[in-house]
């Protein structure tokens, strides 16, 4: 079983990304098999008819996510929404790509939530015939910040998270059993 995980934002070093990297060290801890798609690493074209889908970079995120068993989206959250990278990423798929697929959402916010990114981003999974994880993951402010191996400085905020990615773990299992 594999799961992707796209880190969307356009920032190297952004928290969401940093959250999505502990999220796929959690996975592996259990096993799982991860391929990190970041939107800083992989810039795609802006959404539109024609040659935009035959793009190197879209053709990537194509075969990412459609290999996948499972997707985590992580978020950060600009004007009480999720960012336009993302947003436009997820606009080159369609539900064939995420049908029957369980799908964590996660937003890292610079106050003190990102729960209007989260119920964008829920809506959206929704549309593409994705399986909304019943957990999802919301940082803010402080708990954005990460040691040097990539845990979370905030012990509670690292408790949420592995809590979060186990119930997403349990979901797949029974997805897929």
């Amino acid at each position: 079983m594999k799961v992707t995980l796209i880190a969307g934002s356009n920032r190297e070093e952004a928290s969401s990304t940093l959250l999505i990297r502990y999220i796929a060290k959690l996975l592996q801890e259990q096993k799982i098999e991860t391929e990190i798609f970041s939107l800083y690493e992989h810039q795609l074209p802006l959404y539109g008819p024609g040659e935009a889908y035959g793009h190197e970079e879209v053709l990537k995120l194509a075969q990412a996510v459609k290999s996948a068993g499972a997707v985590v989206i992580s978020t950060p959250e600009y004007h009480s929404s999720i960012s336009g990278v993302l947003k436009n990423a997820l606009d080159f798929l369609n539900s064939e790509y995420f049908e029957g697929k369980p799908v964590l959402s996660a937003s890292s916010a610079g106050g003190a939530v990102g729960v209007s990114s989260l119920g964008t981003l829920q809506a959206i999974i929704r549309n593409l015939h994705g399986l909304n994880c019943p957990e999802w993951i919301s940082i803010g402010g402080d708990q954005r910040k990460f040691e040097a191996d990539g845990t979370p400085s905030d012990q509670a905020t690292e408790l949420r998270i592995r809590k979060a990615v186990d119930t997403f773990v349990h979901l797949i299992h029974r997805v897929h059993a």
